[in-house]
C-alpha cells in the first residue's frame, strides 16, 4: 500500500507547485509559489489592484476574470486581469495605488 504523503507534489504545466518564482509588484520583489496568479502576488505585496474613481481600494472579486476588479499593468501592458495570469519569474506588475 502506498502512503499518499509519499506522492510527488502536484504540477502545473509539468512544473512542480512547491517551486517559487520572484515577481516585482510596484518595484518590490515578491516570492510566490509557481502556479500562483498575479492577483496572489499583488495580495502578498499588501497592495490593492487598483483604486475606484472615489479612491476606494479594489481587489479581486470573482477570481475568474469577469468582474475586472483585479486589473493591473503586467510587463508594461495595462488593464490585464491579474486573476487570469500566472506569475513568471522576472514579471513586473504595477498597480494604480
Amino acid at each position: 500500500m502506498t502512503n499518499t504523503l509519499d506522492r510527488q507534489p502536484a504540477s502545473i504545466g509539468g512544473e512542480r507547485m512547491h517551486e517559487s518564482v520572484i515577481v516585482t509588484v510596484n518595484r518590490k520583489p515578491i516570492v510566490v509559489p509557481r502556479g500562483a496568479t498575479v492577483a496572489v502576488a499583488v495580495a502578498l505585496a499588501e497592495s490593492p489592484c487598483r483604486r475606484s474613481v472615489s479612491g476606494e481600494p479594489r481587489g479581486p472579486l470573482c477570481g475568474m476574470g469577469i468582474c475586472f476588479e483585479c486589473r493591473v499593468t503586467v510587463d508594461g501592458r495595462p488593464h490585464r486581469r491579474g486573476c487570469q495570469i500566472l506569475c513568471r519569474s522576472g514579471m513586473e506588475v504595477s498597480v494604480d495605488d
